[in-house]
């Protein structure tokens, strides 16, 4: 599939209950007009089982949150490529670090979605681990320095060098793929902070999602944009 166009904001539902079940449809459709208005390009990566849901309900990029190195069989529990593909998800997140997976089972991931033609965003929590991921060629690395993820402190700010270095030391290996800045972004202030910084968008969850209005809060972070 064709990867999508960046900038690119990629709004992580994980399990709140405000982007749980009907609450995910209403939230994907806020998304979507926010992406609409602002045109800036917005996806979302709901719970596995709200993903057939929400892709029927908005017409916008739909990611999985993960992704398990498996076949089809016997393996109760698992999310199996192929039913990503199904779903009618266009990718997933990758070694989130709620969700980590062994560097071999990352390796067979990737090369997975690209067998299905669906797009990877590879998480990753430092420089050295982003020049690793690089090495399996996803369409976009995720920086998400753990201790700061739903803190409310943005990395861009925190440790803008983080960002800096993984844009420059990924590209030096590969130009193609995209790094995204994640933990903490909130604002359009720390959306701006990323982009100025080389990233090409942010993946980021409870800054959004706890909102007290969810669709303001999308327009605000590409306020600045």
């Amino acid at each position: 599939m064709a990867k999508n166009k960046t900038p690119i904001i990629i709004l992580n539902y994980k399990t709140y209950l405000e982007s749980t079940g009907n609450n995910a449809i209403q939230l994907s459709k806020y998304v979507e007009e926010a992406s609409n208005e602002s045109g800036v390009n917005m996806a979302v990566a709901p719970q596995a089982v709200d993903l057939y849901n929400v892709i029927e309900a908005v017409d916008i990029p739909v990611f999985s949150q993960h992704m398990d190195a498996i076949t089809p069989g016997g393996h109760t529990g698992s999310t199996l490529p192929e039913a990503i593909k199904q779903s009618g998800a266009v990718g997933s997140l990758i070694n989130h670090s709620e969700q980590r997976l062994t560097l071999a089972d990352i390796e067979e991931v990737v090369s997975k979605t690209k067998d299905l033609e669906l797009s990877s965003v590879l998480c990753t929590n430092n420089v050295k681990t982003s020049m690793a991921a690089s090495l399996y060629n996803p369409d976009y690395i995720a920086i998400e320095p753990p201790e700061l993820i739903g803190t409310g402190i943005p990395v861009s700010k925190a440790n803008p060098e983080v960002v800096e270095n993984t844009v420059t030391q990924i590209h030096d290996i590969n130009r193609d793929i995209s790094v995204l800045c994640g933990a903490g972004i909130t604002t359009g202030e720390d959306m701006k902070a990323a982009l100025d910084l080389g990233a090409e968008g942010v993946l980021l969850a409870s800054g959004i999602i706890k909102a007290d209005n969810q669709k303001d809060a999308l327009l605000d972070l590409v306020s600045l944009i």
